[in-house]
């Protein structure tokens, strides 16, 4: 299908060598949010980190299809240049490149074109005044003395400025207060549009007060267990992830 941006077919991942994805498929179309739920260990990082190419994640079985090309064996970078993005629950910090270095040489990688400098930093002084980032950070070391919310808004920044087709948030909430939240909200609301696609990975649903998902799938013991729409996250913030424990082994 021509609006179809990524398909997973029975995806089997291995992490030390113990199997955590087993069976997975997922289609992501273009203009839709995608909500992956479930409990701990469920295996939500696994499949993000698979889908982005993580050397650590062994595919084991199963496809991943990027606009209708198979990425299975692509490497990172290779991925990252075709449009996909990856915000990192626990983002690193990188001494001696500045977020400003940082983001003109991601985004000039991506565009495989050299970069107009000014146009670059003006829309770079906006997309942070929409975050409420102070601009000084542009001249910080990636991540170096962030908070954690300076962290989390810093690759809402990196998404963006990079502009992926599919961008992945895992977890991008986790440890922000509300305000923080409302902020992060309002920076994916501008990503969005249709022609790319999100997915969220989440625990905590404040996130989505601001955001309406197409689809909501629970993840448990490695598979998509149940697909919905939002009224499944209130069905979930009502009763929890038990009763979707016993679908795992069906």
């Amino acid at each position: 299908m021509p609006n179809k941006l990524l398909e997973i077919k029975d995806l089997h991942v291995q992490a030390s060598n113990k199997e955590i994805i087993r069976g997975l498929s997922l289609s992501l179309g273009k203009g839709e949010v995608h909500i992956l739920m479930g409990p701990n260990g469920a295996g939500k990082s696994t499949l993000v980190n698979a889908i982005m190419g993580h050397p650590q994640y062994k595919v084991t079985g199963g496809s991943i299809v990027f606009e209708g090309e198979d990425i299975t064996s692509a490497t990172t970078d290779e991925r990252a240049r075709k449009g996909i993005f990856l915000s990192f629950q626990s983002p690193e910090e990188i001494p001696g490149i500045t977020v400003e270095n940082f983001l003109r040489t991601a985004c000039s990688a991506v565009t495989g074109k050299p970069l107009r400098v000014l146009a670059f930093k003006r829309e770079l002084e906006q997309r942070m005044e929409e975050l409420h980032m102070d601009k000084s950070y542009a001249s910080r070391y990636l991540n170096v003395g962030f908070s954690g919310g300076e962290k989390k808004k810093d690759e809402i920044l990196q998404m963006l400025m990079m502009n992926p087709k599919l961008a992945i948030l895992d977890e991008t909430d986790s440890g922000l207060d509300v305000d923080a939240v409302r902020i992060v909200s309002q920076g994916v609301r501008k990503y969005k549009n249709k022609d790319n696609s999100l997915l969220i990975i989440t625990h905590n649903t404040n996130i989505l007060e601001d955001i309406t998902p197409d689809f909501v799938h629970v993840l448990v013991e490695g598979r998509i267990v149940k697909t919905g729409g939002a009224d499944l996250i209130e069905e979930i913030n009502r009763s929890g992830f038990g009763e979707f424990a016993q679908l795992a082994s069906i």
